[in-house]
């Protein structure tokens, strides 16, 4: 492997962890409707645990609604036990064949909470930052080693790599400040 492969290998890791970090904070509820609460939510449908986005049109018609449509009417029952078994804590209406999900006003205890919970969402992201760039620095002490690259060359990388490590854990950071703000907003 060769010193570009490992920055390109570990920017690429780092990037994955900072979209993992921005799908789990969209799943946190912050009093609004958004559909990412309920897209990944696994149904039991046709003998197999299948995400909800695969089987129904999901949709936010007012701003505390989410109406979900199942693409097979006889789904419904299904989608309702398991947005039931679901941790939002949000109950489901059904109308016909949709059901409708009133997103209830947060209060200051389950806004803190939340609050918490994206803390500690944010921490995991950086750990897995910081884990990628150990294994970068390991892995570039290993081609210096092997006599691959010069120790310039190490010294450079190592800077380069620490450099890509704050601008990712400023990105989390900064993602964090914005979903504190949304779930503290009053």
């Amino acid at each position: 492997m060769t010193l570009q492969e490992v920055l390109d290998s570990m920017e690429e890791k780092m990037m994955k962890t900072l979209e993992f970090v921005h799908s789990e904070f969209a799943s946190v509820r912050t009093g609004k409707a958004s559909t990412a609460l309920v897209e990944n939510i696994q149904v039991e449908a046709y003998g197999a645990n299948m995400r909800l986005r695969e089987l129904a049109g999901i949709s936010t018609p007012e701003p505390r609604l989410i109406v979900i449509q199942p693409w097979d009417v006889s789904l419904v029952q299904a989608v309702e036990k398991a947005l039931m078994k679901s941790e939002l804590g949000i109950t489901p209406r059904i109308d016909g064949k949709i059901l409708r999900i009133p997103i209830p006003e947060l209060d200051q205890e389950r806004r803190l909470e939340l609050d918490k919970v994206c803390k500690k969402m944010a921490e995991e992201g950086r750990i897995a930052v910081r884990s990628e760039r150990r294994h970068a620095h390991d892995q570039v002490k290993k081609l210096q080693k092997d006599g691959e690259i010069t120790e310039d060359d190490l010294k450079h990388s190592e800077k380069e790599i620490q450099n890509k490590t704050d601008e990712y854990i400023k990105e989390i950071d900064t993602v964090l400040g914005h979903k504190e703000k949304e779930i503290l907003q009053v």
